[in-house]
């Protein structure tokens, strides 16, 4: 078959040839397109080849370039002749992608190819279109040879003063025709010239092999338990942080988002710097577990409960595939050049997020010995991937995915765990839940009103221990600490004093000490003594003297209190907020509902709403070997349709070039005596729409029914009713 264009060489390919394509750009069938000229169209589309472009690594990059400059059709010995040698092994890889095709004559690309790869090509100028003597090259005057370094490895622009008055360099340059005026102060240095000057070669320098990745090696035994060390802690951070959010839940910024001062709020509860609270809070939202609700507060969802009843392994695997997949970065909160980035919110997403990601853990797995430095991590990746859309690969994004994976646990000490091989591997990293220290049911409370926990604890002493106690540090122990607030929040989660010190009784495994139960039975007394409600607000309380204390106190001035009755004061402040400055001055208030009832008992919340996770900027996935057979048969399928359709359209209109125009009478006569006597023949029928205008079908007639005819149509394959009326005339095929 002659091959005029793409379409015609991906028509002529055989099955494994179009298999190789579609392996290597599964865009090409996601979905199937309908035949091979629609699927000729998408693969020389600039989407579809910037995608391609992307999965090249720099030896093919720069082989694919050289391709590109040459003029078509163009051989193979001519790509070689300007890179090295080893491109002839290049070059089969590249038509295997379709990003090169041959022909009678030689190779050739697909049209739009050159311009995804940009104006200026390796550095290179266009064409001259006159002949240029380029022996000249080598005596040229010293002036005119500055002009020339400055320009041979690109830009291949230069600017002068005045095209018309040009320094005794340029001129000659101008003369001999190695420069080329682009208008009244630039010049352009041609291809052929710079490559000359550029010995033949296109490139400064070639890499044909990938750079070797450095680093430290680590003990195998240690890596494993740093890993598993890194998982325990980021699944209990995960917990601790929506636990928070489920009593005081932070409120999101008007751009969507955490605000600066909840953030640090979470980052001090949680004992961590504020990049790693962002990102655990990301993490968090990217796997369901956290939404914003409608009224703008960040809480839980009811996912979150569903997930601490999950066994530990797929509790990390549903943090580890959110963040796998995502194309948001957290890393760049808090940094000088985005200010403006909040967690959660939308500026978050970078479309090379996830495909950086993807690579920098898989350079991870096959350097499994070592923690790679930085450097040649990045030099490796790079070579990997040297054109990345959106600004190319970023170092920094690289840095964040080994600081992440480290925190999540994926790597242990810089190299990669089995955990982390396991999961890159699609494995269900069951060995996590044997390995990770078992649960303790008890505390060791210490005289200093400070309890330590020996290990993890088991999720319901955690959740009650924290509703009374603050974590003062963590570690292989826990260390809590009792005080007066962290009672109190005990008291206004519904427990009694009593219940708080029989609690605490049956977890310690050491006597409770003395100071504090005087503690909790001092707080216990005093809670609830002051009561607050909703007017505006009130606040009512028994004790006289407390009233003329509060009434008293400068720094409750803010609240602009006011005595209606001996026990009655009035404020314009709502309950919660005249409870919480109330709270910050020292006291202890709790609320009270229009009866009169103390408000207390478990604030735990949860979002009203389903959570909605952002948006994720996904790549392609490469498709497994069933779904890709499945789209080859669907486009063979539809290649023939279209040509059949071709043919029997060229048929319908040679027969109804001839078609005599007939009644609706004569018409219903013919088509009456092809059901009878040729039911199964195919006929051409002129039909007239709504508009008057014509149109040819090919139909297979099915029966006649109240002046219609129900045939089946060969363009859409549905059964159609057409009206006798509008039928023009009928042919046989």
């Amino acid at each position: 078959m002659e091959i005029r264009s793409f379409a015609d060489y991906l028509r002529g390919l055989d099955d494994a040839a179009l298999i190789s394509i579609f392996t290597y750009r599964p865009d090409l069938v996601t979905p199937v397109p309908p035949d091979i000229a629609s699927l000729a169209a998408r693969a020389s589309s600039a989407p579809s080849l910037a995608r391609a472009i992307d999965a090249l690594n720099q030896w093919q990059l720069h082989v694919l370039e050289v391709c590109v400059i040459l003029d078509e059709p163009f051989s193979e010995k001519e790509v070689a002749a300007l890179t090295d040698k080893s491109a002839l092994f290049v070059i089969p890889g590249l038509i295997e992608r379709g990003l090169l095709y041959a022909d009678k004559d030689g190779l050739r690309s697909p049209t739009t190819l050159k311009d995804v790869l940009g104006n200026e090509i390796a550095g290179l100028g266009p064409a001259s279109m006159a002949k240029l003597k380029l022996k000249k090259l080598d005596e040229v005057p010293a002036a005119s040879k500055k002009v020339l370094d400055a320009m041979v490895w690109g830009p291949p622009r230069g600017t002068i003063g005045d095209i018309k008055k040009p320094g005794a360099g340029v001129q000659w340059l101008l003369d001999e025709g190695f420069l080329i005026p682009f208008n009244q102060q630039t010049v352009v240095l041609p291809r052929e010239v710079a490559i000359y000057l550029r010995g033949n070669k296109v490139h400064r320098a070639i890499a044909t092999s990938q750079p070797s990745v450095e680093g430290v090696k680590r003990d195998s035994r240690n890596v494993q338990l740093a890993s598993i060390a890194n998982i325990s802690t980021f699944l209990r951070w995960t917990e601790e942080i929506l636990n928070f959010w489920a009593q005081e839940p932070a409120s999101a910024l008007r751009s969507g988002g955490l605000g600066v001062r909840d953030l640090k709020e979470i980052s001090l509860h949680l004992g961590v710097d504020e990049s790693c609270a962002a990102f655990i809070a990301e993490v968090s939202y990217l796997a369901g577990l956290l939404t914003i609700d409608p009224d703008d507060r960040i809480l839980p969802t009811h996912q979150f409960d569903i997930w601490l009843m999950q066994s530990p392994s797929a509790r990390w695997l549903t943090l580890v595939s959110a963040w796998y997949a995502s194309s948001r970065l957290s890393g760049l909160v808090g940094r000088e050049s985005s200010k403006n980035v909040a967690p959660l919110g939308p500026e978050l997403d970078r479309s090379s997020a996830a495909s950086t990601r993807r690579l920098t853990l898989s350079l991870l797995n096959e350097n499994s010995e070592i923690a790679p430095d930085i450097d040649s991590l990045f030099s490796s990746a790079l070579w990997l991937a040297p054109l990345k859309r959106s600004g190319g690969l970023q170092k920094d994004y690289i840095s964040f995915t080994v600081r992440e994976a480290e925190w999540l646990g994926i790597t242990g000490q810089g190299v990669i765990s089995r955990y982390g091989a396991d999961f890159l591997a699609g494995g269900d990293c069951e060995s996590i839940n044997g390995d990770l220290p078992k649960p303790v049911d008890h505390i060791l409370i210490q005289s200093d009103n400070t309890a330590i926990a020996p290990g993890p604890l088991e999720h319901e002493v955690a959740q009650e221990l924290a509703l009374i106690a603050d974590v003062e540090s963590r570690g292989g122990a826990t260390v809590f600490r009792f005080s007066e607030s962290s009672i109190r929040r005990g008291l206004d989660h519904g427990r009694t004093g009593e219940e708080i010190s029989k609690f605490l009784a049956k977890t310690s495994k050491t006597p409770m000490p003395q100071p504090l139960e005087y503690l909790i039975a001092d707080v216990a007394k005093k809670h609830g003594k002051l009561r607050v409600g909703n007017t505006a607000s009130f606040i009512r309380c028994e004790d006289s003297t407390l009233i003329t204390q509060i009434l008293g106190d400068k720094r409750l001035d803010v609240l602009g209190l006011r005595k209606i009755a001996p026990e009655v004061l009035i404020c314009g402040h709502d309950a919660a907020e005249a409870m919480n400055i109330l709270r910050s001055c020292g006291y202890l208030p709790a609320g009270e509902d229009s009866r009169g009832l103390l408000l207390s008992g478990p604030r735990i919340q949860r979002a009203q709403t389903k959570a909605r996770p952002p948006r994720v900027i996904g790549e392609y996935d490469r498709l497994d070997e069933g779904q890709i057979e499945s789209a080859l048969r669907a486009l063979r399928t539809g290649e023939k349709s279209s040509r059949k359709q071709s043919t029997m359209r060229n048929i319908a209109t040679e027969a109804l070039g001839s078609l005599p125009r007939t009644t609706a009478n004569e018409t219903l006569d013919l088509l009456s005596d092809y059901l009878q006597n040729q039911p199964s023949k195919s006929l051409s029928i002129g039909y007239a729409d709504n508009n008057g205008l014509v149109s040819h079908r090919i139909i297979d007639p099915l029966k006649l029914s109240a002046g219609s005819l129900i045939a089946r149509d060969h363009a859409t394959g549905e059964v159609q009713t057409f009206r006798i009326a509008r039928i023009t005339g009928v042919a046989a095929l």
